[in-house]
């Protein structure tokens, strides 16, 4: 089963690639940030090995799948039986996410601002306002205790919110 026939993507967000995600995004060998966020708007935990599992052409149709409220409704369900088969056993469900830093576009999340203190770079209130909600949820994700932080100021330049003399 594929993405809804009928639906349109509902945002140009449903299918992006970035840039900084170069290194994997051309075979979809990891999990691109469009479908992390779908699958947290879904409240579906699919792990790496889940992915891997599938064919190409599945998780190329996860990327196109569109972000709108029914799709995303479709597309738990969709996860939740396609993963029943598969090695690691049937997917997580979480919460949907709601009311999550990446989706409130007015207040800096504590997490991005401590990230990127310890990168020794700043983030204005101004510059994530005017973000998609794409792109805070991958500072969000790239930000996160234990994460490496390699794609972070990679994600913080090609968003335009890095002066070129600063990148790294």
């Amino acid at each position: 089963m594929g993405p809804p026939a009928t639906a349109p993507l509902a945002s140009s967000l449903a299918s992006t690639c970035y840039a900084f995600e170069a290194d994997f995004a051309g075979d979809l060998r990891c999990i691109p940030m469009a479908v992390r966020r779908k699958l947290d708007l879904a409240g579906v935990k699919l792990k790496l090995q889940h992915w891997s599992e599938l064919a190409e052409n599945e998780r190329a149709d996860l990327l196109a799948w569109p972000d709108d409220p029914a799709a995303i409704a479709v597309l738990r369900a969709h996860l939740l039986e396609r993963t029943a088969g598969l090695g690691p056993g049937r997917a997580g469900e979480l919460p949907p996410a709601c009311q999550e830093p990446w989706q409130q576009g007015d207040v800096l999340p504590d997490v991005l601002l401590s990230s990127c203190s310890q990168l020794g770079v700043a983030v204005r209130a101004e510059d994530w306002a005017r973000l998609d909600e794409l792109q805070r949820f991958a500072l969000v994700k790239l930000s996160h205790p234990g994460h490496e932080h390699r794609n972070l100021p990679r994600a913080l330049a090609e968003f335009g919110l890095l002066e070129p003399s600063a990148e790294r």
